[in-house]
């Protein structure tokens, strides 16, 4: 590993513990040329997965901008930033765990949207509004009444 400070290759590991749920291994090192401390991560490397977007383009997948997209849409609704981070790693998880590695970006926004209807309806219409591309008032009375329609049914449910 290379020190960020001189960039000498040797280092020690002063700590290590697990992060981010245990999916990654956090370690404390210090380089021993300048004593300088820092931290890594090691994460398992996985698979890339392909996400197919609306105008037919291909990228790779970027859990950052899932993860901006929820930051903006849930400001001021009182979801904490942790929740939106766990939802997103258990997004990818989920992802990871498929037999294709390529996805709509379609199904991706809807998966999102499923877990938002649970946790807030501001951010559910935020987000719904951006990915959908609302275009007006009706739009957002549509949504509305989707939430509506499925809180009643899972109240005839229950």
């Amino acid at each position: 590993m290379q020190c960020p400070s001189c960039q000498n290759t040797d280092s020690r590991v002063l700590e290590s513990r697990a992060a981010d749920a245990g999916r990654s291994v956090r370690r404390r090192r210090e380089c021993l040329h300048c004593d300088f401390r820092f931290t890594t991560y090691e994460r398992v490397e996985t698979v890339p997965i392909t996400v197919l977007k609306r105008n037919g383009n291909r990228e790779i997948f970027n859990r950052s901008k899932i993860l901006n997209g929820l930051t903006l849409a849930c400001q001021k609704t009182g979801l904490e930033q942790d929740r939106l981070e766990s939802m997103v790693n258990e997004l990818e998880l989920q992802l990871q765990q498929r037999s294709g590695r390529e996805v709509n970006s379609a199904e991706i926004g809807e998966m999102v949207l499923d877990q938002l209807s649970q946790m807030s309806e501001v951010a559910y219409v935020r987000f719904a509004s951006v990915y959908r591309d609302f275009r007006g008032v009706n739009d957002f009375v549509a949504a509305l009444e989707g939430i509506h329609a499925n809180k009643e049914q899972l109240a005839a449910v229950r």
